[in-house]
């Protein structure tokens, strides 16, 4: 944690964009598994999509109590 603090203050660009790509990286890996999951129930295309913005509103809604 204090490399990434370093990082923020020293460059914080570069710990921005990095940022950007964890967060597009994990949730590009977040609709992988949810479409392996849902595949062989033969849902439309979109229902991954919905269920991990689901997760994740449910997960922000718990955080907030």
């Amino acid at each position: 944690m204090d490399y990434l603090r370093q990082l923020q203050t020293e460059r914080p660009v570069l710990f921005w964009v990095g940022l950007l790509v964890a967060f597009v990286l994990g949730f590009q890996v977040l609709l992988f598994v949810a479409g392996v999951l849902l595949g062989p129930l033969s849902l439309p295309s979109w229902a991954p999509l919905v269920v991990v913005l689901g997760v994740l509103v449910l997960v922000a809604r718990r955080q907030q109590r």
